[in-house]
């Protein structure tokens, strides 16, 4: 298991999406239960847009 934040998750994989992203985003942290060794890009993508679902939840539209 090896705990991580986003940020290193989208810099190894989709480094071209990093100006996408705001400091909170990419400050959250991931828990990989293979560790990043083992991680591949389709599983990647899926927790970067699990993750800004999550963000986006918490934030209220006025």
């Amino acid at each position: 298991m090896e705990t991580v934040k986003l940020a290193q998750i989208v810099m190894k994989w989709f480094p071209d999406m990093l100006p996408f992203f705001n400091e909170k985003e990419l400050d959250s942290m991931i828990i990989l239960r293979d560790g990043m060794s083992l991680l591949k890009p389709n599983d990647a993508m899926e927790i970067i847009q699990f993750s800004i679902c999550e963000l986006q939840d918490t934030n209220l539209l006025h």
